[in-house]
């Protein structure tokens, strides 16, 4: 290293060795180092964060055991506020072992607080940010009034310490969203709703319903999940059949363009031909025929690639994160119907671009040609290299699917933004919400719309107004029969080369919806929480039957036990 760069080096090491920060830095530096999950923080925001914090703390402010003290997303139905960024200023706040903060710092921040905003300055923002979500927010307080990040932030309960001021406009920027996320995700509950009627007549009423799909509506069918503990990647992992460094090592190595050897090519595992849709497939098809979607609304937005949507004949549906509907070579980026691979897929060859095989045909034939030629003048021209493999490769046909880290196309953000005003209940079916950005759609949503939750488990990052648990189809086959709905039978499409015959699937059974039992669920002491067969809850379901059993005793305190409990597990 030369003079220059080390003298440009000393500043940085120098800052890096600093082991004192206030314990009001550290506090919030913490909280939002805690949310760099949920709110997007690129390295160089990371960095300006760390930067002047001694190694030993930065350590142990990485530390995952450490932030997740910070967390409150175990708690149910946790008060949408960002008290953990200022709760240093409660007396209480610092540990006993720890340096207090000054009280004269203490008082200026809240001086300075108070004098920000009024009360209903600082209730029209939120309403503004709940209806409106976290962009227009951004875009209106930011860059058309153009107030300082710092301010804003007072609104949202969070006096930024002196050193966290200076940080870039970036980082500033970063600590805004943070403070957006927390209020956007923790939404308050809409109190009129609590039942299972209130969820039947909110469907039977509205007429612009978006349903956000998972995995949980496919599993039924056979298909394996991608993402979950038991889910392919880690299934193949666990096997020893594969190493999987990267996801789209399942389809392509990416340093020689070329698809694994077939007996390493798993994607006819969920290859949409080997399965019929579920009655969750069903069930969205069937509320779309009943004329409650709205004009150019995209009613699905589904996080599945398995194109069981089309199948079932949903008309509305965006492919968040792709599908088999279609695929691009790798190399000269031609798109294809996902039909023209499907022989290739099932029988588990590599499918290569017709094109660019053509290419590569016509290339190593004249290279023959000109290499024959030349053997004949001057056996010169021969050497030791053996490149006939590498010269020039034939394109891989990658059907169009979103591997990790790849940003979604363009048309997810545009239905994003134009369905986000004209929606007036969301359902939620089979997904557990972690997967970003599609995690994030229920915090661009105006809070005033309706949500219901359908899933096996509950989502403890999200608030909605009624929550069943348990096997999905079992509950939209109930919801059917409360909502005086027939749900239709599985039918192929016709047409297609992916049409299905209407048979068990490769498991030989379907789910217990296809049956119509008679167990009816069992609401939660008195909440909003409702079980079916298959509710997993464990201690979130316990924590709310007794949050909720102690408002019942507070208001009644007489009452008689002998309301039945619901088994969970």
């Amino acid at each position: 290293m030369g003079s220059s760069e080390q003298q440009q080096g000393v500043p940085h090491q120098h800052a890096r060795a600093k082991s004192k920060i206030s314990p009001l830095h550290e506090m919030q530096l913490r909280a939002f180092l805690s949310a760099a999950d949920d709110v997007d923080a690129d390295s160089d925001t990371l960095d300006d964060l760390m930067d002047g914090v001694g190694e030993e703390i930065c350590s142990s402010m990485t530390d995952q055991d450490s932030l997740s003290e910070l967390s409150d997303a175990e708690n149910p139905e946790s008060t949408p506020d960002n008290s953990i960024f200022n709760a240093a200023i409660s007396a209480d706040a610092a540990d006993s072992d720890s340096e207090q903060i000054d009280p004269a710092e203490l008082h200026a921040l809240e001086q300075e607080a108070e004098r920000a905003w009024t009360k209903e300055e600082i209730r029209r923002m939120m309403y503004f940010l709940k209806e409106q979500g976290m962009g227009a927010f951004i875009k209106e307080y930011v860059v058309v009034r153009q107030i300082p990040v710092v301010k804003l932030l007072f609104a949202f309960g969070i006096p930024l310490c002196p050193e966290l001021r200076a940080k870039t406009p970036a980082t500033l920027l970063y600590f805004l969203k943070v403070a957006i996320s927390r209020v956007l995700r923790l939404r308050e509950r809409l109190p009129q709703y609590n039942t299972i009627e209130h969820a039947v007549s909110l469907i039977q009423r509205s007429r612009r319903i978006i349903i956000l799909t998972g995995a949980g509506i496919s599993v039924s069918c056979g298909i394996p999940d991608f993402r979950s503990r038991n889910g392919l990647y880690a299934s193949l992992k666990a096997s020893g059949q594969y190493d999987l460094d990267d996801p789209q090592q399942m389809f392509v190595d990416r340093q020689r363009n070329r698809m694994h050897r077939p007996s390493n090519f798993h994607v006819s595992q969920i290859y949409p031909s080997n399965f019929i849709p579920s009655p969750c497939h069903r069930f969205i098809k069937l509320i779309e025929d009943k004329g409650k979607v709205y004009p150019n609304l995209s009613q699905n937005y589904t996080q599945n690639i398995d194109t069981l949507e089309t199948q079932a004949g949903i008309q509305r549906v965006l492919q968040c994160h792709g599908s088999f509907k279609t695929a691009t070579c790798l190399l000269c980026r031609k798109q294809v119907p996902g039909v023209e691979i499907e022989r290739e897929i099932l029988e588990r060859r590599v499918p290569y671009c017709k094109t660019c095989l053509e290419v590569h045909r016509a290339a190593e034939a004249q290279k023959s040609r000109i290499t024959k030629k030349g053997k004949k003048k001057r056996n010169e021209w021969d050497d030791d290299s053996d490149d006939s493999d590498d010269d020039i490769l034939a394109g891989v046909m990658k059907p169009d699917i979103t591997f990790f880290g790849e940003k979604l196309n363009d048309e997810f953000d545009r239905a994003l933004l134009e369905d986000r005003n004209k929606v007036d209940l969301l359902l939620v079916i089979g997904t557990s919400l972690k997967v970003s950005p599609v995690s994030e759609i229920l915090s661009h949503l105006p809070h005033s719309v309706p949500q219901i939750l359908i899933n096996r488990t509950p989502i403890r990052h999200i608030n909605p107004d009624v929550v069943l648990l348990g096997n999905a189809d079992d509950i939209v086959q109930y919801l059917c029969e409360r909502l005086h709905w027939e749900l239709p039978p599985p039918t192929p499409q016709r047409g297609s080369r992916l049409d299905v015959p209407v048979m068990l699937g490769k498991n030989g059974k379907r789910s217990s919806a296809e049956m119509t039992g008679g167990v009816e669920p069992v609401q939660v002491g008195e909440s909003h929480v409702w079980l079916f067969p298959g509710a997993e809850g464990g201690k979130w379901v316990e924590d709310i039957r007794e949050k909720y059993d102690h408002v019942v005793r507070q208001v009644s305190p007489h009452s008689e036990p002998g309301a039945k409990k619901a088994r969970v597990t």
